[in-house]
């Protein structure tokens, strides 16, 4: 048969082209396979960012149901002569947005929920007790109320505290990743405003913090707020000293006329080398950390143990022997 082909031109020709149209068939079939197997991710791609649109636009009308109900009932009590104004209103509504509280409301709301503890705090400690068939002595009752009382006007402070805290580490422990990213849409030619619209909707699954941030920044500058506007308020929303540095070098970059990707790559550097520093110094803080619960509870029991048979012994030998009773 091969020889067969080999010898006729026209066998020759006819197997080529049954090669030829074998090779395209499978080839198409391929494409096709890859064409349709790229359809469906894309698909799945789509319902899972309308997915997750759909679940953030529902939180996103759910707490502003909550903020609108609050913020009706502060216009209530402020209509009834009670002022909910702070004596600081600014540095409140600051700390309120590091916290994450972004409504207008929110620094009267706060100070609502203020007033509610101080009084439903020591009544909830002190009414039982003169409810009770032996109540304490006036002065107890006045002790516990003023301690509860203070209890409930800096309990929410530390609240408001502690989530600050807590969303500028998240902050910060995300920003690495994210001047990456940044750097590499950078360098394949983005501009600032495309980088941080295309790096805010890739975070918005690994570090939703870092994600708002860019977002509403990236807002900013498409409602016509000028660069260093916008950058400068990231900064103070954030209250973080790592992205008030980059923003500094962004605004430095852009009045210099620098190279955006060079300061990228740099900033990105020391940020990782911070990031790893930090890990180290966790990790050297453990020794000490840990010996602490090692003398408060192992030194003890080892103690115990090597004294108790000397212990035993004493009591059984020795002792009889010194009052004569060996």
């Amino acid at each position: 048969m091969v020889e067969l082909i080999a010898l006729s031109p026209f066998m020759r020709s006819a197997f080529l082209l049954l090669l030829f149209a074998a090779v395209s068939g499978l080839a198409f079939l391929a494409i096709r396979a890859l064409l349709g197997r790229r359809l469906v991710l894309d698909r799945l791609e789509e319902q899972s960012r309308a997915a997750i649109s759909e679940s953030a636009a529902a939180s996103l009308q759910a707490s502003e149901v909550r903020a609108s109900a609050w913020a009706r009932l502060t216009e209530r009590i402020e209509r009834g002569g009670l002022s909910l104004g702070d004596s600081d209103p600014k540095a409140l509504q600051r700390k309120m947005i590091a916290a994450g509280f972004r409504s207008p409301d929110a620094p009267k709301i706060f100070t609502l929920i203020r007033l509610i503890m101080i009084v439903a705090l020591p009544s909830v400690i002190v009414l039982p007790q003169l409810a009770s068939s032996e109540p304490p002595s006036p002065l107890s009752l006045y002790l516990q109320g003023a301690l509860f009382a203070t209890m409930g006007l800096v309990l929410p402070n530390l609240f408001l505290t502690a989530k600050a805290d807590r969303r500028r580490q998240e902050i910060v422990n995300g920003f690495p990743d994210c001047l990456d990213l940044m750097l590499v849409c950078v360098e394949a030619g983005m501009g600032l405003e495309a980088a941080l619209d295309r790096v805010a909707r890739e975070m918005t699954t690994s570090h939703p913090l870092v994600a708002e941030t860019l977002l509403q920044t990236n807002l900013e500058l498409r409602a016509g707020a000028s660069r260093e506007e916008a950058l400068r308020n990231m900064a103070d929303r954030t209250r973080v000293d790592e992205i008030r540095a980059f923003s500094t070098l962004l605004i430095q970059s852009d009045k210099l006329g620098s190279s955006i990707a060079t300061t990228l790559r740099t900033y990105a550097t020391e940020m990782r080398e911070k990031r790893r520093m930090r890990a180290e110094e966790k990790a050297h803080r453990l020794p000490v950390l840990l010996s602490i619960p090692l003398v408060a509870c192992m030194l003890p029991v080892m103690v115990g143990v090597l004294m108790l048979p000397a212990a035993v012994r004493v009591v059984r030998e020795i002792a009889p022997a010194m009052t004569g009773g060996g």
